[in-house]
Parts: structure tokens; sequence; C-alpha cells
């Protein structure tokens, strides 16, 4: 089947090939499929919560990716909670991939996967729904550095995804850094938005209270003040 837009631009960015990949809220298995065809892992890992979705691409995988005579079978399924993932103890070789969930479920995800296997370096690319600039934060906070960082435009949504880990040394900015490209209509109608959202905020003309806007945290009004200097910034920079 065809994929997405933004699946396509995840699996482009796995440039290594991994012992193991989980990709995790995996829906239909479409982006696993993918990585399974190219040959992206030696075990590609599908994994949700849902378990008629999970026996759905269970019979999939085991139709259209049988194991080979002799081999071993390189995909497994989990229908378990993104926080408990079985990661494998004896490789750092191991890409986590979240796409498709809400910012403050993306954050406790990733927070709750690194508690649990300190020890571990641990690559994840994340592309949240929501409330990018406070997943940067928390991503920061939690000591992860970037290796990549992209944009780009699916069905009038724009998406950030972030290829970060634990082992990297790169500082994640808050706003984003290598991504932009500002010759690019796409990046100046993204910052554009993101820059008049921040501002409707300050202003008070949005309704909801703030805190209830970002639910991840809450955010005074020095603290918008600060994120759309960071925002405007960027336009001196890239230029």
């Amino acid at each position: 089947m065809k994929i997405s837009q933004r699946l396509n631009l995840i699996e482009s960015m796995v440039n290594n090939r991994y012992e193991h990949i989980w990709d995790c809220c995996c829906d239909h298995g479409l982006l696993g499929a993918k990585l399974l065809d190219n040959d992206r892992a030696s075990v590609v890992h599908f994994v949700d919560v849902v378990p008629d979705l999970m026996r759905e691409v269970s019979n999939k995988l085991e139709r259209f990716y049988p194991a080979a005579d002799g081999k071993e079978q390189r995909w497994q399924v989990h229908c378990i909670d993104v926080a408990l993932l079985p990661l494998v103890k004896r490789t750092n070789s191991q890409l986590i991939i979240i796409a498709g969930v809400g910012g403050e479920l993306l954050i406790s995800l990733v927070d709750a996967i690194i508690a649990a296997h300190p020890l571990q370096q641990l690559e994840f690319i994340l592309c949240p729904v929501h409330h990018i600039y406070e997943v940067r934060k928390a991503l920061k906070n939690l000591g992860l550095g970037l290796i990549d960082e992209r944009l780009l435009e699916e069905n009038r949504r724009f998406y950030e995804v972030l290829h970060v880990s634990t082992h990297s040394k790169v500082p994640i900015s808050l706003v984003g850094s290598q991504m932009w490209d500002l010759t690019r209509t796409l990046d100046q109608r993204y910052l554009q938005k993101t820059l008049s959202h921040y501002l409707r905020i300050e202003s008070g003309q949005l309704s909801r209270r703030i805190s209830t806007i970002t639910s991840v945290t809450d955010v005074s009004a020095e603290d918008v003040s600060n994120i759309i200097k960071q925002y405007q910034a960027l336009t001196l920079d890239k230029k």
C-alpha cells in the first residue's frame, strides 16, 4: 500500500541499519513494512496497544513476510503499552520510532523508555502531532542530542520530525536548527503560522487559558514572549 509523505520521510531518515527497530503506535504497520522492504533492521518490531489492530498487522506480516527456510523471523508484533517496550539489552543498535501522537503523550513515553533503560544507548525518531516546542524542551531536559531534523507539510498540516539519541552531543534547539531553509515557501509559511499562534496567545486573543492550550506545561506571559523572540530570531539567523 502507498504510505503517506510523513511516513516516507521518517523512513528516509533511517540512514543506518539497526539490529532492532521499534515502530511504535504503528497503526496498520505501513512504516514497519517499508522498513522491512528496505532491510533497515535485522528485526522490525510492530508495537501498538490495540489488540484487533495488532492481530490484523500480524496476519498481514505472516502472509507477506514469511520467515525464509532456516532463517529467523525478521519481525515481531507486540500488543503492549509503548512505555513498556521490551528493549534488547545486549545491543546499542536500536531505533525507536514514535509518530502520530500528541506531544504530552510522546514526552511521557520517551521519559519512561529512557528511565527503564538508563545504561543503553538509544535512538529515537519522533514526530509529534502538537506542542513541538514543549517536546523539544523536554527532550533537551532528558539529555538527548540531535542527529537530524526535518520539516514537511501534508494535508495542510505541518510536521517536525526529530532524530535524537542518548549519545549525540549536538544540542537540540527549542525552535529548530538544521531543518530550516527560509528560501523555501514551506518554511516561511510554517514560521509565520507558528509566530502568529504565539502572538495571539500573548495578546490574549485566544479564549482558553495558556496552560490548557499547551497542556504539557504551564506557560507564563514571560515564557511566551521568550518563545516569540526565539522564533523571530530565526528570520535574522537564516538570512
